[in-house]
């Protein structure tokens, strides 16, 4: 320990996907370089005081939509606001979706999304690339560029053509023998889809996201058009009122795996463009900010999940599926220090009066969380502490990935290796050999036809 600026996080429990253990952590030059009991205090280093908090791996959104042109609009929380209120909220990373015109390379969509996402980012991101038409050499360049990961698919409206529509996606996947992430399972039915699937062997990740876990469907039925029309997203969450505590459910029991938002924004007045046809109304809700608190209030508070059940589905499981791991999604000597400390007892009220993102709406306003980020370390700087923002602008980093994580993929090869046909080995056939004849009716061997 050099103590050339570093942080020395002090007496906290810090919390891996498989531990909870009361020990400090050390930091200098972005990495994390210890964890344990009663590390030496370097000369110059700053301390932070966990103790009584929890030091948890910093969250990773798994599906983003920043500054998304969608619909005639633009998503009105870009890659600068839209990061900003994510370390707000304790998420230290996100992944954002690249979606390219009609016939526009794949590669130019990659770029321009670059382009926009660089100067503006306050913490590290990453791509998934939607693949709205196919050509083998955007694709090999795409995978240069270290985007990478299982499939992704879009899920449709309707509850039981979501259901359908997950079927027959698991199904087209296994028969080529491809894992399979599935993003947006909003509804019971797409869920049990993903259950049975699992429970076959099939390597399937099911990715439920804040909105379908912290609210539901019945808004849309408000007479204020207002409040229904900032709950209008594709697709839609189900009327179903029990449906977020059922997702959650399996989200604690490990039949789903991961969380994201598809934090996609547009204000009021974006909107209103369909108040007279709801097909018209831009689709797309907050979440990136609100995630770690309404799945802890959901799910740790309300005694669904342990604090390191939390830690894998908000950080550790979506770091190991998109092979980030363990650079990410783990406190561990030689990770990245994307640190949040966590006052599991603190409570805070949820408002679009007081969120960090730009729109003007939100889905989860007025609920009472119990579980609020104290501060959050991004690349070793402290980018939020007590309520107040130290952000800026451009200071994230594009991570590149490469393909086919073990946690993904180590089933698949195993498979393949175990399935692998093996020649018989043995002696050539030696005796006689029939022709056949289109007159020959017997079948038997006659030394006549025989040669």
């Amino acid at each position: 320990m050099s103590g050339c600026g570093g942080i020395l996080i002090r007496g906290g429990t810090v919390v891996n996907e498989n531990s909870s253990v009361l020990a400090d952590v050390y930091i200098e030059c972005g990495l994390i370089q210890a964890v344990g009991c009663q590390l030496p205090h370097p000369k110059g280093c700053r301390v932070i005081d966990a103790t009584g908090k929890l030091v948890l791996p910093g969250g990773i959104d798994s599906h983003t939509h920043m500054q998304f042109p969608f619909m005639g609009y633009q998503a009105v929380d870009d890659f600068y606001h839209g990061t900003k209120a994510a370390v707000a909220g304790g998420t230290t990373m996100i992944l954002d979706f690249v979606i390219p015109n009609k016939d526009e390379s794949l590669l130019a969509a990659y770029d321009k999304w670059r382009s926009w996402a660089d100067p503006k980012v306050c913490c590290d991101y990453s791509f998934h690339v939607a693949v709205t038409w196919w050509s083998e050499k955007g694709a090999k360049k795409l995978l240069s560029q270290g985007i990478t990961g299982p499939e992704g698919h879009e899920l449709c409206r309707p509850e039981q053509v979501e259901a359908e529509a997950t079927l027959r996606a698991i199904t087209i996947a296994s028969c080529i023998n491809c894992p399979l992430y599935i993003v947006h399972v909003m509804s019971k039915s797409a869920a049990n889809v993903i259950v049975n699937a699992r429970r076959e062997g099939k390597v399937v990740f099911g990715e439920p996201i804040a909105a379908s876990l912290g609210t539901d469907g019945t808004h849309y039925w408000d007479k204020d058009w207002r409040k229904a029309a900032g709950y209008v997203m594709g697709p839609p969450l189900r009327p179903d009122p029990t449906t977020p505590g059922y997702l959650m459910d399996l989200l604690a029991n490990g039949d789903l795996t991961l969380t994201g938002t598809d934090n996609c924004t547009f204000n009021g007045c974006q909107k209103a463009f369909g108040k007279d046809d709801f097909t018209k109304i831009p689709n797309g809700v907050n979440g990136v900010e609100d995630r770690m608190s309404i799945i802890w209030e959901k799910g740790v508070h309300s005694g669904k999940m342990d604090e390191n059940r939390f830690v894998a589905v908000t950080s550790t499981n979506a770091a190991k599926i998109f092979n980030l791991y363990p650079k990410k999604g783990i406190i561990a000597k030689g990770s990245d220090a994307d640190i949040v400390i966590w006052d599991p007892h603190a409570v805070r009220t949820i408002s679009a009066k007081t969120h960090h993102q730009l729109v003007d709406f939100n889905i989860f306003e007025g609920m009472v969380c119990h579980g609020v980020p104290l501060v959050t370390i991004s690349r070793g700087k402290v980018v939020y502490e007590d309520g107040i923002l130290h952000v800026m602008q451009g200071s994230g980093k594009y991570i590149p990935r490469k393909p086919f994580a073990d946690y993904v993929f180590k089933r698949i090869k195993q498979r393949d290796e175990v399935c692998l046909p093996t020649p018989v080995q043995r002696e050539p056939y030696q005796g006689e050999v029939m022709s056949p004849s289109p007159t020959t009716t017997s079948h038997h061997c006659g030394k006549q036809s025989c040669h």
